[in-house]
């Protein structure tokens, strides 16, 4: 017989809410199929996915508070008479935020009525490739059939399983911003930017944190010190994007437990959290105790329930993530992934609702575009933000060899500091550029103050193949840190001092 819905998606968050409400503009009949997993503390949330409830948002609100409190320090220099000590209360800046996130999920939920498309908040397994199996809370079971079918059901936290307690006592970023106390003492274990975002924040509202740091910070972003004829130099320096980042926080307050690896995680009468590690530069073995022990070792694909190896749908065997072509086609006919439970895409929100609407759009829009995921713009949200797009130098030195590279750098201080007397000294931009006469730009790092903001507006020239000598030829906007980026004349390559001096 005929199937109940000309598109079934398997998950709300941002990717599967956008493919849903793009279907049901065609006038299509589309039903979005969505459940959350209680996270091991007990941790749930409505419909949105990580990037509203337990990502971007609530973080981005929490970076602000933190930036907040640094702006009362620089608002005594500019005049303002601030009594001190100024103390920050989590609990009311946590019901502000979780108000907000829970007026979004409301707000999908209104939205996904008035496309007509039906919300089934069931968790779903697959017992074809046309049926989906899908179980409530409650236990109830109803049978949903489906033309199309599209699997976008995120990745949840991992925890370190090899380590002693720390499930029993360790929470994720799916359960921090829903911590209705303050977590107190905090340790972020391990080096991914979500940590780092964390401890950034935490450490901005007056919270004693340290980041256990096993390697190097920012895995998978711009790396490079500098290179040397033929060779790539890829050791810590303070030239480093991702170094960077962390001397800063440092210099803000966060402290790094650098090269340690966690062992065991104890509760003791007090309540408090005994952490055991050992420090592989001294080969000593130590011991702190915390109110709280966040984990971020990374996401795992959320897939386990939804019986992927009985319709055949093929997944990477180290990540379990799903294999899609360029068409976010999986292995089975009308079987689609899009976001981050795919093998191989960039794991961000704006991606993953860009590729659902060009899915939804392929599917019943007689579109033939597919998915882009060159150039893609992104940002860390630490306390000096980190912001790039495009190629980072090792992967363009990787693409077209050192002797065809040119970056041209520079150290600035940003207007606003300088009253204020704050240090600058990480406050860094980079751009790689192929070396032959067009001077294409392959990649633009950008370090310090709304960082997402100056990378959003660059990325659409790069994005349309921009190049240096028409970077040059753009007018600055004086005074501002985005106006440094066209101003960039020292490369790398000259050794010369790139420090800016003057305006």
């Amino acid at each position: 017989g005929k199937n109940e819905y000309d598109l079934l998606v398997i998950g709300g968050g941002s990717g599967g809410l956008a493919c849903a409400k793009e279907a049901a503009q065609f006038g299509r009949k589309v039903a979005v199929l969505d459940y959350v997993e209680p996270s091991p503390q007990g941790t749930t949330w409505g419909i949105g996915g990580t990037c509203v409830n337990v990502g971007c948002i609530p973080k981005k609100l929490m970076h602000q508070a933190a930036l907040l409190g640094s702006a009362l320090k620089d608002a005594q220099h500019y005049g303002w008479n601030i009594s001190q000590p100024v103390h920050h209360t989590w609990s009311v800046m946590a019901q502000a935020v979780q108000n907000y996130v829970k007026s979004l999920n409301w707000g999908h939920r209104v939205q996904l009525q008035d496309k007509k498309v039906k919300y089934l908040n069931m968790k779903g397994s697959f017992s074809d490739p046309h049926t989906v199996r899908g179980l409530t809370k409650a236990g109830k079971e109803t049978v949903v059939t489906a033309d199309n079918i599209v699997i976008a059901t995120g990745g949840r936290p991992k925890y370190p399983t090899h380590i002693a307690g720390a499930r029993e006592h360790g929470i994720t970023s799916d359960d921090l911003f829903w911590l209705k106390e303050s977590p107190g003492k905090t340790l972020p274990s391990f080096i991914l930017d979500v940590s780092l975002e964390c401890a950034g924040f935490l450490t901005g509202i007056g919270l004693d944190t340290a980041v256990m740091m096993r390697s190097i910070p920012l895995r998978g972003f711009d790396q490079a010190s500098h290179i040397s004829g033929n060779k790539q130099i890829c050791f810590t320096t303070q030239q480093q994007m991702a170094s960077l980042v962390t001397k800063h926080m440092e210099s803000y307050g966060t402290k790094f437990l650098k090269r340690c690896f966690p062992t065991k995680v104890e509760k003791l009468k007090s309540n408090k959290l005994q952490v055991t590690w050992k420090n592989a530069d001294l080969d000593t073995e130590e011991t702190d105790s915390f109110d709280t022990v966040m984990w971020a070792v990374g996401r795992a694909p959320d897939t386990k329930t939804l019986n992927l190896e009985t319709v055949g749908v093929k997944t990477n065997s180290e990540t379990g993530k799903i294999i899609v072509d360029a068409s976010e086609a999986t292995s089975v006919p009308h079987i689609y992934a899009i976001g981050d439970v795919t093998e191989g895409r960039p794991e961000l929100t704006p991606t993953a609702i860009a590729a659902g609407k060009l899915l939804a759009q392929r599917l019943f829009g007689q579109s033939s575009e597919l998915m882009d995921y060159d150039n893609v713009p992104t940002t860390v949200f630490t306390p000096l933000e980190y912001g790039c797009v495009g190629l980072s130098e090792e992967a363009a030195v990787q693409c077209h060899g050192s002797d065809n590279i040119e970056v041209y750098h520079a150290y600035y201080k940003p207007l606003e500091f300088t009253v204020a007397e704050r240090d600058a000294t990480q406050c860094y931009i980079k751009m790689v550029c192929l070396r032959e006469r067009e001077q294409r730009i392959l990649g633009l790092h950008f370090i310090g103050p709304n960082a997402g903001e100056v990378i959003q507006g660059f990325a659409l020239g790069i994005k349309c193949g921009a190049t240096y000598p028409q970077m040059m030829k753009t007018v600055g906007i004086h005074p501002t840190c985005a106006e440094e980026v066209t101003k960039l004349h020292i490369t790398k390559r000259s050794g010369l001092d790139a420090t800016v001096t003057g305006c």
